[in-house]
Order: structure tokens, then C-alpha cells, then sequence
């Protein structure tokens, strides 16, 4: 933590104690150097107001910058979002658009023709075996012990009644309306952060949250704003920067986790075995929802083809993939 910032826990318990907000903070804060300290008198009064002015000027700007970066971050996940589903529904129009049928030579026509008469005898079987499959396979779609659980929103998070929350690897974001007829001010919300703790809500209300978090946080990285000063916007780092939180609070519903489409520009933040492990989840996930077989099942097929090409002797026509 900085120089600065190791005051905020004394500054920010302070601030909360006053029913005046910042306005009563500063008077405080000036009171304190004037009953306190020669700050008026040890120099030229000019000089003091130039010292708050400074500081004013240099906090305001670092602030603004922040809100900024803040907003371009937003901006830039959102088009990053809408071009992962432009992508993904031109993959799938181009998928449905591809012919199905199309002309062979006269030997493949005579090779088809040879083969026939023997597939004919095991098509019965085959039948079976596939219809064991897509039984199989529809089972694959949900595990159960996913039953019950909700599928992530379009930020790997959840919507509820009451605020929604987002995630990457490493944050969490969350926005929680406050839905009063007035344009609320920070001195209006109560925001209290602690390693495993949350409570924000407004005062004079019940909190819209209070209670354990899903997983330790840095508190020290943790920050708030009222955005259109009716949302409140949290952001904080998770403690552990590579595992997807299935819910916010312990008390909130189960999210699916397997369901999570990671960022694909955040794979190069990745170590090589996370990031191949992430790739590989986001690869047999894509071929579950296409009805493909996944990574391990064609490993398996691969196997089985190799035998059966250096043992043409044997029979496979019973042969099944498990």
C-alpha cells in the first residue's frame, strides 16, 4: 500500500461518522489545522490557500484519469463482447450455410458401390449405437450435479433481483441500482469493504448486501463510485486471480461455472498450463453445443482408427466408442 493510501481505513471511517459528507470532512480537516497547527499563521495566508489549491489540482486530475480509464475499460470489454457474438453467429450462419451434399468421382461411386452390401448387414447396429450415443450425449449437456444452477450472464457473472455482478480470472465487478426517486450522493450510500465482507446499501435503509463474500478479496485494491448518482459500480481484485467465482455471496444461487466464456484476449495473461487448460475447456465446451465429440472422445477415436488400420484381420463392425 502507498504513502497515501494507508490512511484511507482512518479517513474513510471518518467520513462515514458525518451525516455532512465531504463538505463536513473538510471543515473538520480545516478546523483541525487551524485550532492545531500554525498552517493560517506560520506563513503568508496566500501560501496556505496555494498548498490546498495544489493538492486540489492534483488529486482532482489523478481522480478524473481513473473515472476515465475506469469507463474505457467498460467501453472496451463491451465491444469486445459484441464482437465474440457477431463472430460466433457468423461462424454459425456460415456452418448452416455449407453444403450438405455434393457430387463424387466414378471411384468413389465404385468404392461406395463394393462397401455397400457389408454396411447393409451392420446398419442395424449402427442404429443402435446411435441412438446410445445421442442419449449419451444428451445426458453430457447438463452434469447433475449442475442441475439447478444458473447459466453466467454475458459477463461470466449472475443478474439478480437486486444488482448484477461480472467477473474476469482476477475481478470483480458489480453494479447495484438504487432505485429512489432523487439523485443520490456518495454521502447517501454506505460502501464497507473487508477482506470477506460486503455491505453497501443506503442509510437510513436496510443493505441491499451484508454479509460473506464468495472468496477472499484485496481490500486494498477495492474501489466505488456513483455512477449517474443512482448506480453504485464496485471493483475489486480477487485474493485468488485464477479461479471463476460461482456466486458473489454465499447466500446468492450457484452459477454454472463450466458454462464461463473467458476473454480471449486475456489468455495471453495466462501461464502456459493454465492457459492450455482454459483453451481446452473453451474448445470441448464449443463441441458439446455443436453436437461434436470432444477433445478426449476423438483422442479415443484416433486410437481406435490406428488399431484398425494395423489389424485389418479383425472385425469392428460391433466395435463402440465409450
Amino acid at each position: 500500500m502507498d504513502e497515501v493510501g494507508k490512511y484511507d481505513v482512518v479517513l474513510l471511517s471518518l467520513a462515514q461518522q458525518m451525516e455532512g459528507g465531504v463538505p463536513q470532512l473538510l471543515d473538520v480537516l480545516f478546523g483541525f489545522l487551524s485550532r492545531k497547527t500554525d498552517f493560517y499563521t506560520g506563513a503568508d495566508i496566500m501560501k496556505a490557500r496555494e498548498m490546498v489549491l495544489t493538492a486540489f489540482d492534483k488529486h482532482s486530475e489523478s481522480a478524473k484519469q481513473a473515472a476515465e480509464e475506469a469507463k474505457k475499460r467498460r467501453a472496451e470489454e463491451q465491444k469486445r463482447l459484441e464482437e465474440r457474438r457477431a463472430a460466433q453467429k457468423a461462424k454459425e450462419e456460415a456452418e448452416m450455410n455449407e453444403p450438405r451434399i455434393r457430387e463424387i468421382t466414378d471411384e468413389e461411386a465404385e468404392e461406395l458401390e463394393k462397401t455397400k452390401n457389408g454396411s447393409m448387414k451392420t446398419s442395424s447396429t449402427a442404429e443402435d449405437n446411435n441412438k446410445n450415443k445421442d442419449t449419451e450425449d444428451g445426458e453430457e449437456e447438463e452434469d447433475p450435479e449442475d442441475k439447478g444452477k444458473l447459466k453466467p450472464n454475458s459477463g461470466n457473472g449472475c443478474n439478480l433481483e437486486k444488482y448484477q455482478w461480472t467477473q474476469t480470472l482476477s475481478e470483480i465487478e458489480v453494479r447495484i441500482p438504487l432505485k429512489v426517486g432523487f439523485l443520490l450522493k456518495a454521502k447517501d450510500v454506505i460502501v464497507e469493504f473487508s477482506k470477506e465482507k460486503l455491505k453497501v446499501g443506503l442509510k437510513g435503509h436496510e443493505p441491499i448486501i451484508n454479509g460473506s463474500l464468495r472468496a477472499a478479496i484485496k481490500v486494498e485494491s477495492a474501489t466505488w463510485v456513483l455512477e449517474d448518482r443512482k448506480v453504485v459500480v464496485l471493483t475489486f481484485e480477487k485474493m485468488n486471480n485464477m479461479e471463476w467465482w460461482n456466486r458473489l455471496m454465499t447466500t446468492d444461487p450457484e452459477i454454472n461455472t463450466k458454462k464461463v466464456q473467458p476473454e480471449n484476449s486475456k489468455l495471453s495473461d495466462l501461464d502456459g498450463e493454465t492457459r492450455q487448460m482454459v483453451e481446452k475447456m473453451m474448445y470441448d465446451q464449443r463441441q458439446k453445443e455443436l453436437g461434436l465429440p470432444t477433445s478426449e472422445e476423438k483422442k479415443k477415436r484416433d486410437i481406435l482408427k490406428t488399431f484398425m488400420e494395423q489389424h485389418p484381420e479383425m472385425d469392428f463392425s460391433q466395435a463402440k466408442f465409450s
